[in-house]
């Protein structure tokens, strides 16, 4: 098993170190206004990174999932916000370039846009009646053929940089499929008739990802915005899943280690009046540093081998259960350590502005984010114990209806 960082990779990473120090900057201002950091986002669409995991056949850099994953974890350490909301482009993007079920002229289109024309691309998937905690999430948003297009109904959530993406790719039920599991997936642009934006995201944490919802009122788009539809999309999103939400685990990766690195600055260089040694040499200090490297460290581990596994077999029940695995035990440690982290840092790091407090309140969405903490437990155990999940009972009664 060999998962070393290439050469390449250590460049990349090291360039997105630069970008974060930059990002961390401004970081704090954004978290206090909820203000989508688009400063941060334009600086990225001019380093190429629209279309930095594009593969080279469709002119991208083609760096791959675990170099993605390297990025966003630098990214993240500095404004957390800026790498969960920018990774929205490749986690939409990606699936579609990947997918042997979407036509070659759907590629072809999407491409263009993210490379030629640097179009930032947002997703927006979820629903007022979903919850992450069960798998099945019935589509409510509704795409009617019209003449020339399609018109589309329904609200949507959690649309990280809504008003900030040039389009936003919507998954909706097509009227007329006969299949329960049917979708489409449609991009639509800010000037469609008939959206509009629900500024309704103010949260806990994350809150510069300005993900608010969507409300679409008979929105029309031409047939041009269609990029794909099938009778069953279950197929699609469960091949990608390491697009459509392993991607984000490296974020909070990067978030922990920012606290990480940030407690060990504070520590080093706080020395409390009368005493001739920073906080450092206290005991329970050196003793919670430590438990916090070997959280990380493992975390750090866990997740490049799923990025590795994904790059070098594909979505097998190996590589899908190695994601969970990661997305668990990152969640599990970015809140002990940003926890931690806070605790260690005592009352001067609690006010609003501070750094430890806005880590803290960011790592505690770490075990939220889809898939919750629950919800990769469960999918884990499935393939530990190497059980069909049809043969499993649901975790709730479905209703009659």
């Amino acid at each position: 098993m060999d998962f070393a960082i290439s050469e390449e990779h250590r460049a990349l990473q090291q360039r997105c170190l630069e970008l974060a120090a930059d990002f961390a900057t401004r970081s704090a201002g954004h978290d206090r206004a909820a203000s989508h950091p688009v400063e941060n986002y334009q600086r990225l669409r001019d380093e190429g990174f629209l279309a930095l995991t594009v593969p080279r056949e469709w002119g991208g850099a083609g760096v791959g999932f675990l170099g993605h994953t390297l990025a966003f974890e630098a990214l993240g350490q500095g404004c957390p916000s800026t790498a969960l909301a920018f990774n929205m482009h490749a986690s939409v993007v990606m699936p579609v370039l990947e997918s042997a079920e979407i036509e070659v002229e759907a590629k072809r289109h999407l491409a263009d846009l993210v490379v030629r024309q640097r179009k930032l691309i947002g997703g927006n998937f979820s629903e007022t009646g979903h919850t992450s905690l069960i798998g099945e999430r019935p589509l409510g948003a509704r795409a009617r053929r019209i003449d020339g297009g399609y018109s589309i109904t329904g609200r949507k959530m959690f649309a990280s940089m809504l008003d900030a993406a040039d389009y936003v790719m919507v998954l909706a039920y097509p009227d007329g499929a006969t299949s329960a599991t049917a979708g489409i997936l449609l991009l639509v642009p800010p000037d469609a008739p008939g959206r509009r934006v629900d500024a309704n995201w103010d949260t806990l944490g994350m809150r510069a990802t300005r993900s608010d919802s969507l409300i679409l009122d008979d929105c029309r788009v031409p047939d041009s915005a269609v990029v794909f539809r099938s009778d069953d999309i279950r197929p699609f999103r469960q091949a990608y899943a390491n697009w459509f939400w392993g991607s984000y685990i490296s974020v909070y990766l990067g978030l922990a280690a920012a606290a990480y690195d940030e407690i060990r600055r504070v520590v080093k260089t706080r020395q409390p009046e009368g005493y001739a040694q920073p906080l450092a040499y206290h005991p329970d200090v050196r003793r919670h540093v430590a438990e916090m490297s070997a959280a990380l460290d493992a975390a750090r581990l866990v997740t490049y081998r799923a990025a590795w596994l994904i790059d070098t077999e594909g979505p097998t029940p190996e590589a899908t259960a190695a994601l969970f695995r990661a997305k668990y035990l990152v969640g599990e440690a970015a809140t002990r350590i940003t926890r931690t982290a806070l605790t260690l840092g005592g009352a001067h790091g609690i006010f609003k502005g501070a750094r430890l407090e806005q880590l803290f309140r960011d790592g505690a969405l770490a075990p939220i984010q889809p898939p919750p903490a629950d919800f990769c437990l469960y999918n884990m155990a499935l393939y530990e114990l190497d059980l069909d999940p049809s043969e499993v009972l649901p975790p709730m009664r479905p209703s009659s209806v």
